[in-house]
């Protein structure tokens, strides 16, 4: 563990305790900040404070940095489909069944794993168990990832993120009719006090909006729809349209009980457009829903003569 010490000067007070710091020194970036604000590491005159707190004049700061953990990451040849590369961004279209990043139980096989088979240069703001990770999908949900090659990449691309501007839709199967065509979820997500391995919408959860659109219907059984989220929360899909009563098919976490047995949920991220971080171009990338998908789809449009 390593220690550092700060005090905030009368210039940079009233700014965000992330912005400030990462303006004082060059070792920790925004993104590193909030990092350690959130894992406990950053204190605020011997206190522990939010991503949103302003610094004052004064203010001592107290970063206790974790020492790097000595772990490697096995590089493995996983056939990963790139949609998209250039020096600074990639693209990658995630199989349903693999993990994002290297996790207790999931030491090889993850997409990190496969990132780091295909090129060496990937950010390091995330760590050395998550080089280049942007933003994450579940292990059974499919579809597009961008991911950074760079700091400066990684920078953007979460800004964006945190600005809402970054295009992501998905495909969902749920069950149930749902009658309107378009709808809007805006329901706070945290963990669900009643079994901390899920999340639900709960009073004190993080903002958390989800727009939906039907794009087919199945009899009064099944609806698949367009999700796009304006906010990026954990399982925050699966979350939201189960909680507005359209579980999807084949979740063994938030599902009902009966229901198909499909090795996880059936959903798909379609469509990822961002800007990108150096040319300022928006780029937009779309992958078909995966061959199993679109075989259940024609299973069921058959079953109900759609």
């Amino acid at each position: 563990m390593t220690t550092e010490n700060f005090k905030v000067t009368t210039e940079i007070a009233g700014e965000r305790i992330d912005k400030a710091l990462a303006a004082m020194q060059d070792t920790w970036s925004r993104t590193q900040v909030k990092g350690l604000i959130e894992d406990g590491h950053l204190l605020v005159n011997g206190e522990t404070v939010k991503v949103k707190y302003k610094v004052q004049d004064g203010d001592r700061i107290e970063v206790n940095a974790p020492d790097p953990e000595p772990l490697e990451i096995l590089a493995e040849d996983l056939n990963l489909e790139i949609v998209y590369e250039d020096e600074d961004v990639l693209v990658v279209n995630k199989p349903k069944g693999m993990v994002v990043h290297p996790a207790p139980g999931h030491a090889s096989g993850t997409l990190v794993n496969g990132l780091m088979h295909h090129c060496t240069d990937l950010s390091g703001i995330n760590g050395i168990m998550r080089p280049g990770i942007v933003h994450r999908i579940d292990k059974d949900t499919s579809g597009l990832l961008m991911v950074a090659k760079n700091d400066l990449a990684h920078e953007g691309l979460v800004q964006q993120l945190v600005d809402k501007t970054v295009t992501r839709r998905y495909t969902a199967l749920v069950h149930g009719h749902i009658p309107h065509d378009k709808g809007t979820i805006d329901a706070p997500i945290g963990r669900d006090q009643k079994d901390r391995q899920k999340m639900g919408v709960v009073d004190n959860g993080k903002h958390a909006v989800t727009h939906f659109q039907v794009i087919g219907r199945f009899g009064t059984d099944y609806t698949l729809v367009q999700c796009r989220l304006e906010t990026g929360r954990t399982h925050q899909i699966r979350v939201h349209m189960n909680y507005i009563g359209y579980p999807l098919v084949g979740d063994p976490k938030y599902g009902p009980k009966k229901t198909m047995d499909i090795g996880g949920q059936a959903l798909h991220a379609g469509i990822l457009g961002f800007e990108h971080p150096r040319t300022k171009q928006y780029l937009e990338f779309s992958a078909p829903i995966p061959a199993e998908f679109e075989a259940l789809l024609a299973r069921l449009s058959s079953e109900y003569e759609v």
